[in-house]
Formats: structure tokens, sequence, C-alpha cells
């Protein structure tokens, strides 16, 4: 399956930026509380959050730590969500969403990434209508997985699509039922990725030439503090 190659391969990358992942982590989970509060059994946003800070290995004491700020607690800088819409090299769909506690050096870094690697940062609508928020957890293949029994686990517990393809199984959800599936199959699969994610309904082809310039920019995205997602429609 192309996708759980390309979010291993990506898995593999910000392990070796670890510091700059529980960064990010913190971020996302100071803001959830924030926003919800801090106890993750009365906040999804905080809970997912969380889920995601320990599958990257980061601490507990880290985790608390973001908690109390996001509810202060503990002081720390009042985060913004802000969304930018553009293109890459090759015209390819991007959606990137940051947390930041500067908007100006958020938006100009963004800016400057994409100016430089052959992109433009568009305006809002420009790009996201090519693309669906929905709940996605991958599976990596396995002997021991049985298809059919997976497929039943994730449809009884609300997923709405189940995909199965070579390397891998896709399971698809509403935003509303990705926690429940999630928890379903939690434990009993061992999940490549279980996000809530926007997925492209139309793919764009990167013409090979480009592919140099389009992994410097993801790079430079990614080691980007204020950076905490990024979503394209290029296809694998």
């Amino acid at each position: 399956m192309g996708r759980i190659h390309n979010i291993e391969g990506k898995k593999n990358k910000m392990d070796s930026l670890r510091s700059n992942v529980f960064t990010k982590h913190a971020r996302a989970i100071s803001v959830a509380a924030r926003q919800g509060g801090g106890n993750p059994d009365y906040n999804a946003a905080l809970k997912l959050a969380i889920q995601k800070a320990k599958a990257d290995n980061m601490p507990n004491d880290n985790i608390n730590r973001a908690i109390k700020k996001g509810t202060g607690e503990d002081g720390g800088a009042n985060y913004e969500q802000i969304t930018y819409e553009g293109y890459g090299p090759g015209g390819i769909a991007m959606i990137i969403e940051v947390l930041t506690d500067n908007k100006n050096r958020a938006a100009g870094n963004v800016r400057y990434y994409l100016d430089r690697n052959g992109g433009n940062l568009g305006t809002a609508g420009s790009v996201s209508y090519m693309f669906e928020r929905k709940g996605q957890i991958l599976i990596a293949a396995d002997d021991d997985i049985n298809e059919d029994e997976l497929m039943e686990a994730a449809l009884e517990a609300g997923a709405e699509d189940f995909q199965a393809e070579e390397d891998g199984f896709a399971i698809i959800t509403a935003p509303n039922d990705f926690a429940a599936v999630r928890e379903a199959l939690e434990g009993k699969y061992e999940f490549v990725q279980a996000d809530i994610t926007m997925l492209p309904n139309m793919y764009t082809a990167l013409d090979p030439a480009l592919q140099k310039q389009m992994d410097k920019l993801m790079d430079q995205l990614e080691e980007d503090d204020d950076v905490q997602n990024v979503w394209t429609n290029m296809e694998m």
C-alpha cells in the first residue's frame, strides 16, 4: 500500500528528529487542553493528541507539563491554529496546518518554503475542495491478520470504508466515529498510523524530475516547529 509505505518512511525520519517531534506534540496537547480541558476522558481532541505523542515515545512528564501549560497551571505561550493552502512543485495541492505563537513568522516561513521550492501560497479555499476530513487507520499486512475478521470488526465499530491492498489495510471513518473505531481495534492490531487526516479526492502525479524539490520542501516543513501537519494530493 503506497500510503502505508509513505507513512512508515515519514515516521522513521521523524524519529530521527525526536526533540522536534516532541515540541510539535507538546503544542498540540497544550492547545487541546486549553480548548477542552485537561481531562482526556472528557476531551476527545486531547485524548488523540496524547495517543499520538505516546506513539512517538514522548515521556509522560512532557505530556503532563504540556497539559498544565494548556490549562494555565504552568504558564506557557498562547498558540494559534492556522491552516494554509497552496501548491508545491508540479502543481501538487498542499494543506499546511500550523500551531504558532507568532502568525507573522509562521506565514513568512511557509511562503518562503513554497516559493524556494517551486510552489506558491494560495488563498483560503484554493485547494481544500480537493480534500475531505476523515479518520484513517493504517495497518500493515501480516500473516496473522485475518482480513475478514478485521473488516468485520472495523465496520461494526462504525468505519465507513475498508480497503485491502498488497501491503496492508486502510480503515476510513467519519471524524466523529474515529475514536470508537480506534478503541475497538487498539490492542488487537498494530497501527502504522491512526489519525484524523485530510484525504484527497483527486490526485496529481508528480514529474519525477521534481521529486527532489518536493522532498526538500517536505523536509523544511517538517523541521519547522510551527508546522503540525502537511497534507498533499501527490499520487504515490
